[in-house]
């Protein structure tokens, strides 16, 4: 068995992973990263938030992530109850200075990260899976198998858990729980030959709400159209045909989605799926370990806020891991607002998305307006501004209290989706397993 020990152990090279190797490896320490895949690997998240711009010009990336990118200025909302569509442009929002993001290939941008660490001076390891991690008073060690069946046992001071939805660390410790309030499923492909929006708004990202949840339609630079339908669990597990099948039928219930892919190709003939995936851990951060993106916590995609998430947490892991190996007297206060910090994005975030189907909250984001600056804080939350930049708090809570006096107007409707989701949520409950995937 090969061994090898380094100040900081990171498991995941995705974006979270590679944030966090790259800012400690800047830092002057041994940090080994270690990926289960190889570079460019496939991933859904395609659609990046202004706010991660910031952070990637930080990181010394930007360049390399706008050549691969499609500028992104806003969002488009589309319901099947309304005859017009609803714009919103990132420039409107609080904060001026985040008016656009990118969508992006995540194979290319998260190998973009992946490199960039190595060149920061990470040590990065492909095709290496960490079977588990056993931990004492002065650190940790990692089992891990390669691709060619060598093992290789890694020992660290301190374990970065980056390791996505496979969340090693959470299983371990008994930490992960499903979310109880939200739980969704997912089908999703490429397609050549969409038709999009003209100009400038080529690049927006499309909700398209249909009978079962909603679609995204993310444009990409070079031509594809990443399509996903977010739906209830149960609803996928109805599928009686092919799954292909199975998503042009859900497609259907969508016509103007339908329209927009009218005569478009989808890339390969592939659809793929995934199920009851919505989770958080009941923690994130030990003396020898830290827990960052997915790793902690999956919230339904709708405000593309995964990568988002994952970056942020990239930048404060990376200040609490100073801390630890250098400060460990002050280690318990960073990390109580390493926790706290972390429970507030998903958090901010949550709100909104427990409600999408509410037709209440559709009527808003139909039809926006910005008394209080209530616009403005709402594209300030979608454009990843979630952690006290901007004073947005206040035109938040006018937001949340508009809605509720709109679903107070709209009582029996309000009423039935509150019932129907309640009874959606409960019979996923009865489903065993926490990440069931369905294959074609």
């Amino acid at each position: 068995m090969t061994r090898e020990t380094c100040d900081v152990l990171v498991i995941g090279g995705g974006p979270a992973g590679s944030t966090i190797s790259a800012l400690l490896a800047r830092q002057g320490r041994q940090v080994v990263m270690v990926e289960k895949g190889h570079h460019p690997r496939f991933h859904i998240g395609e659609s990046l938030l202004p706010g991660s711009v910031r952070l990637l010009e930080r990181l010394g990336v930007r360049e390399q992530v706008e050549a691969i990118g499609m500028p992104k200025y806003g969002v488009e909302f589309v319901s099947p109850e309304h005859e017009h569509t609803s714009m919103l442009a990132f420039a409107d929002a609080w904060d001026k200075g985040m008016p656009m993001a990118w969508q992006v290939r995540r194979s290319a941008f998260d190998e973009i990260l992946f490199r960039h660490a190595a060149a920061q001076g990470a040590r990065t390891l492909e095709g290496c899976r960490v079977r588990g991690v056993q931990f004492d008073a002065d650190g940790a060690t990692a089992q891990a198998t390669l691709d060619d069946g060598a093992e290789i046992e890694f020992r660290a001071r301190v374990v970065v858990d980056a390791s996505g939805r496979d969340t090693l660390l959470a299983h371990q410790l008994g930490a992960k729980r499903r979310n109880e309030r939200h739980n969704s499923a997912a089908l999703f492909g490429h397609y050549t030959g969409a038709r999009r929006l003209q100009g400038p708004l080529e690049g927006h990202i499309t909700i398209f709400w249909f009978q079962h949840g909603w679609f995204w339609f993310i444009p990409l630079a070079d031509g594809t159209t990443s399509i996903g339908a977010v739906c209830w669990p149960h609803y996928l597990k109805s599928r009686d045909k092919p799954l292909k099948a199975f998503f042009e039928d859900t497609i259907a219930m969508a016509p103007a989605l339908a329209e927009r892919l009218r005569g478009a190709t989808l890339v390969d003939d592939a659809v793929y799926a995934t199920g009851n995936y919505a989770y958080a851990t009941t923690h994130c951060t030990g003396e020898r370990y830290v827990l960052v993106g997915d790793a902690y916590a999956f919230i339904d995609p709708v405000f593309s806020s995964g990568v988002h998430l994952a970056l942020e947490s990239g930048f404060a892991g990376a200040e609490l891991v100073a801390t630890q190996l250098d400060q460990p007297a002050r280690a318990p206060g960073a990390r109580r607002r390493f926790e706290a910090m972390m429970r507030r994005g998903p958090r901010q975030f949550s709100w909104f998305i427990y409600r999408m189907t509410n037709p209440a909250i559709r009527a808003l984001f139909m039809h926006p307006r910005n008394p209080l600056r209530m616009q403005e804080a709402l594209l300030s939350l979608l454009a990843g501004d979630v952690y006290g930049r901007s004073p947005i708090g206040p035109s938040l809570w006018a937001f949340k209290a508009l809605y509720y006096l709109n679903s107070l107007a709209m009582a029996p409707r309000t009423f039935a989706a509150w019932r129907n989701r309640r009874r959606l949520i409960a019979e996923v409950g009865r489903v065993p397993g926490e990440n069931v995937q369905l294959d074609a």
